[in-house]
């Protein structure tokens, strides 16, 4: 794959690569690990790297890419620093985005908001579950549930 290895310096000698990049038409995104060599420095933010791999791909017009378009997660710097991976994905378009990332990292991207539930919705339906039994306690989950999120 011409892809397979992308290479950018950033200032302070800070180099990133991402490797393994795959197309994953179902999902309509590109998928690939990335490696930051940082030596001597701080691991480089989510921010700075969304906005270098965005300038390193290119859009589907052959465009600059849109960082929003970015994901990056699972970051984990080497023992003793210099370098640190993660996963990135870059998605076709913002509706993909939306459907196929999970909940937590698109509130975490800004694109949902987190339902705020109180401690004691969790302990209602924490003690309704625990008292029905039997066939009765799918359906008295679903209740408590619903009634919580109202």
């Amino acid at each position: 794959h011409p892809f397979s290895l992308l290479q950018v310096f950033m200032a302070d000698s800070v180099t990133i690569r991402t490797r393994k990049l795959m197309r994953n038409a179902v999902m309509q995104r590109r998928q690939f690990i990335l490696d930051v060599v940082h030596p001597g420095a701080a691991p480089v933010s989510k921010a700075d790297l969304k906005k270098q791999v965005a300038k390193m791909f290119k859009g589907a017009d052959s465009k600059e890419l849109n960082p929003d378009l970015v994901v990056l997660y699972g970051s984990k710097t080497d023992f003793g620093g210099n370098r640190s991976t993660g996963f990135g994905i870059i998605y076709d378009s913002l509706d993909a985005l939306k459907k196929n990332e999970p909940k937590h990292r698109l509130i975490r991207a800004g694109l949902a908001v987190k339902r705020s539930r109180t401690r004691k919705g969790y302990k209602e339906l924490k003690r309704k579950v625990r008292v029905t039994w039997g066939t009765g306690r799918r359906v008295a989950a679903r209740k408590a549930k619903r009634a919580a999120a109202a």
